[in-house]
């Protein structure tokens, strides 16, 4: 049976405190696993208005109805108002989520400095910024993480040392390459290992291979401008040939205003014959296949501004 891995990035505390408990409730009336990903440090939304002078960025503010989606308090944490500790605050939501069998990993410290910082940074910067979410996962949760997911996709080959000296064996960083429709560039797409140079790192990486939904929110495909009332239908049309898919939701999203086309699409995927499965459970049935290893990659996606790590079409091995 093919199968989509649902990964679950909890970008803030508003998404950790409302969006988590309203999916928690949705995947479970499903009957669906998933991986939430938890941001564990400050919620410093409001330093992301810095964004603004990055190309492509006001248009997908535009389409995606930011101040709609997040509130206007959470886009002023840590401009105007005080930015929330979501790893004290918001314990409870993150255990509760564990407690209903959900598997959980660590996003992020902070998931506005490590998105706009990560990539041009050294190996002391970001040892801090891991080592801080994973002591703080611990003290959450009582056990080390097993899995990773970073923050807009963005890291460094620091990043990727560090998850294999925390023995993190699946994450998931990077991106398949998507034409304009959403549909994937290259078919074959799916698990591998990353290279820098001679250096192979050991975690399995599962890149992302369906377009997010603020990602397509708001563009014009075929002729047609893709709405709240026919996005489903369009994800869906990508899935019609069965394959093993990894589709990543924002707590912020699908947690909260955008929830009736998350169970738009679980029942779509449903009837296509597909179930839907964590990301530990996706490792378990890789973990004794020998998958190909492919060089740390940079490109730019349709809908999002800036470049991404990405699945390269060309191995090494």
């Amino acid at each position: 049976m093919p199968t989509i891995v649902l990964k679950i990035d909890v970008d803030t505390y508003r998404g950790t405190r409302e969006g988590v408990p309203s999916l928690v409730r949705i995947l479970k009336q499903h009957q669906a696993n998933a991986t939430f990903l938890f941001s564990l440090g400050k919620d410093h939304t409001g330093w992301a208005l810095r964004r603004a002078f990055r190309p492509g960025f006001f248009k997908k503010v535009s389409r995606t109805s930011v101040l709609e989606h997040y509130g206007f308090k959470t886009l002023t944490y840590g401009v105007f108002l005080p930015a929330p500790d979501i790893g004290k605050e918001c314990v409870e939501e993150m255990r509760a989520a564990k407690r209903a069998g959900f598997e959980c990993g660590i996003h992020c410290w902070d998931h506005v400095v490590w998105q706009d910082n990560v990539r041009r940074r050294g190996e002391a910067w970001t040892q801090r910024q891991m080592q801080a979410a994973y002591d703080r996962y611990i003290e959450i949760f009582g056990a080390p993480p097993k899995t990773f997911g970073a923050a807009g996709w963005q890291m460094n080959r620091h990043a990727f040392a560090q998850l294999d000296q925390f023995g993190i064996r699946y994450t998931s960083d990077t991106r398949a390459l998507l034409n304009e429709d959403g549909s994937l560039e290259n078919p074959a797409a799916g698990p591998y290992r990353l290279s820098d140079g001679d250096e192979v790192f050991e975690a399995v990486q599962m890149p992302t291979t369906l377009p997010t939904l603020d990602e397509l929110l708001g563009v014009e495909i075929h002729g047609a401008e893709i709405t709240e009332a026919n996005i489903a239908a369009h994800i869906l049309s990508l899935t019609t040939e069965q394959k093993n898919h990894v589709f990543t939701m924002h707590a912020e999203l699908e947690g909260q205003k955008l929830a009736p086309i998350l169970i738009e699409l679980l029942n779509g995927w449903s009837e296509q014959g597909y179930q839907f499965i964590s990301m530990g459970q996706y490792y378990a049935q890789l973990k004794e296949q020998e998958l190909p290893v492919h060089p740390i990659s940079w490109r730019e996606l349709p809908g999002r501004s800036g470049e991404l790590l990405a699945f390269d079409a060309k191995p090494i091995r």
